[in-house]
């Protein structure tokens, strides 16, 4: 089955949420205090069921072998679609097998990009290749009867979406490593100009307000023109998620394991939390109990979306795992299933415009190993800003410096391959002239394709050096760009006399080299020294290690375990 002609969907009503029904989940939304314990899961009977073989009853002998060869096909086929996409979407979602491309290319709704300003294109490395930037958006949408149904207070049916989760997804360029960063939903940012070219609606830029408000704003375009508005980093494609599709890949895999250190209970004298019920130690949940660990906020350690976060990075990773592994994925009829409400629950931007499009996103993702994937947070502070008490702000040196880690292709996970230190220059053995029998020329070297020469200069260094003693320096008008300030000599033997004009004006001894172009000794006063009589200190290298507020977590790393918030145990 087939399922007809391709039918690509774009989404449409930007602003009031976009959100399907996916079977098998008990998504009652991301607001702990807006839903009741018990939910109705969703009818999943009735369902239509695509078939993967055209294969019919057995009927003896070469019959029944030929059946049996196309269904052991049909699992390997699925299972490579599977394995390639699930790599994609660290929050879980999936592709099928060929055979019902077109159905679930049907499916796939689309929306554009960004609604801000052009997206500026990646600087390529020494090989050419280009790292990759996906947004993952979770929407809280209650638009529709069938999204009502899964639960929620009446108020905030058919209110403008949410974006209530949101992961930056970075491929590196070489395809070794990925690293995922998180945003709390009630990080304080700066909403930009959103403009959405199908309604004309245009939303004005903000002052302050909770990130996850930028998905009311014409749709997830402008979350992600927020995200590059507050991290410099070039996003490529975003995919806005149901959460729903997390529990049915739970389901689908037979269960995720997740870790508490005491016996957890989330629920509150006032009846807030997700209601999540386990015994100390390692359990796989799934279903219901998966969504109420991914909801959970009261009960893990400080009771906030900081703690939450982290259980998801937890839940994450080890969902990771459990699909490398292809464990309990050889079933033919739940991955066809897992596949309808994967695709069924995604929104992407039109530069994915195919389920295939997908699956080759997907191979590229899979070759960075488990090990080497990294989720990380914003580093973030409560708020002490009047009329912000309780939401979160980036903590800016760290927080940035987590943005430069990306925009820059730096792993968070500290294996990146750093440039060999440059052996430091051997003092001369060779003994310098006194200053006053040293004729030291001098040249203005200040000028760059974008900066005249600064007038002068090398008369000033020049003058400099006379009052250092060196009586015999004088200027010579050419000019010789150098980014750089040189001290250059002409001959080994005049090593050491090189090396003392470096030191007299205050340069590295590694400023000193040998150069075919003089006889003597020339110094070439460079860009980096257009003014002053003190030479610059050179800025200190820049700290490539993950923020200690990220809370970078390892995909391999299999001790982690959530602490139970005090009073939440049993």
């Amino acid at each position: 089955m087939t399922g007809g002609p391709v039918r690509q969907e774009r989404v449409r009503g930007r602003g009031k949420g976009t959100r399907s029904s996916v079977p098998h989940a008990r998504d009652r939304g991301w607001d702990d205090s807006l839903y009741t314990h018990d939910g109705t899961p969703k009818d999943a009977e009735g369902r239509a069921r695509l078939r993967l073989d055209d294969e019919h009853e057995a009927n003896g002998g070469a019959r029944a072998g030929a059946s049996a060869r196309r269904r052991k096909g049909g699992k390997r086929r699925v299972l490579r679609w599977v394995a390639a996409v699930l790599s994609l979407l660290i929050l879980g979602t999936a592709a099928a097998g060929y055979l019902y491309y077109e159905h679930l290319n049907g499916k796939l709704k689309k929306d554009d990009l960004t609604l801000g300003g052009k997206m500026p294109e990646h600087k390529a490395n020494a090989a050419g290749q280009t790292p990759l930037n996906i947004l993952l958006i979770g929407s809280d949408a209650r638009n529709t009867k069938a999204n009502q149904k899964l639960g929620g207070a009446k108020n905030t049916f058919n209110s403008p979406p949410l974006a209530d989760v949101q992961m930056l997804v970075h491929l590196s360029a070489d395809r070794s490593n990925i690293s995922v960063i998180s945003m709390p939903r009630d990080t304080l940012v700066k909403i930009p100009r959103c403009v959405d070219p199908d309604s004309d609606n245009v939303y004005p830029a903000t002052g302050l307000k909770a990130a996850n408000e930028s998905l009311g704003r014409g749709g997830p375009g402008c979350t992600v023109a927020t995200w590059h508005q507050l991290t410099g980093i070039t996003i490529d494609h975003f995919m806005m998620i149901d959460f729903a599709g997390v529990v049915s890949m739970a389901d689908a895999i037979g269960g995720v394991p997740v870790c508490v250190d005491q016996n957890i209970k989330s629920r509150n004298s006032r009846g807030q939390g997700s209601g999540l019920t386990l015994t100390k130690g390692t359990h796989p949940v799934k279903g219901e109990q998966a969504l109420q660990w991914l909801r959970t906020r009261y009960g893990f350690e400080d009771g906030t979306d900081l703690a939450r976060t982290r259980a998801q990075h937890m839940y994450m990773n080890s969902m990771v795992r459990e699909l490398r592994r292809n464990t309990k994925l050889t079933d033919p009829n739940k991955l066809r299933k897992l596949a309808e409400a994967a695709i069924g629950a995604l929104t992407v931007d039109e530069g994915i415009d195919s389920v295939k499009k997908l699956y080759d996103i997907g191979n590229q993702l899979k070759s960075a190993p488990t090990g080497r994937i990294t989720m990380s947070r914003v580093p973030s502070r409560y708020s002490e800003l009047p009329g912000f008490r309780g939401k979160v702000e980036p903590i800016p040196g760290e927080a940035e410096q987590l943005f430069r880690l990306v925009r820059e292709d730096i792993p968070l996970d500290g294996k990146g391959v750093t440039a060999p230190k440059p052996k430091p220059t051997p003092v001369s053995q060779d003994p310098a002239a006194a200053p006053g029998e040293m004729a030291v020329r001098v040249q203005n070297g200040t000028g760059t394709d974008s900066q005249a020469p600064k007038r002068g200069r090398a008369a000033e260094i020049s003058n400099l050096l006379h009052g250092k003693g060196y009586t015999k320096a004088y200027t010579d008008q050419t000019r010789n760009p150098q980014a750089e300030t040189v001290v250059h000599y002409g001959g080994p033997e005049l090593e050491g006399d090189a090396q003392a004009v470096a030191k007299a004006l205050g340069l590295p001894v590694t400023s000193a080299k040998k150069s075919t172009d003089v006889t003597g000794i020339a110094v070439v006063v460079g860009a980096d020294w257009r003014e002053g009589d003190v030479y610059p200190k050179k800025e200190a290298p820049k700290d490539n290690t993950t923020p200690a507020e990220a809370k970078a977590l390892r995909g391999d790393d299999e001790s982690a375990c959530m602490k139970v918030q005090p009073g939440y145990t049993w």
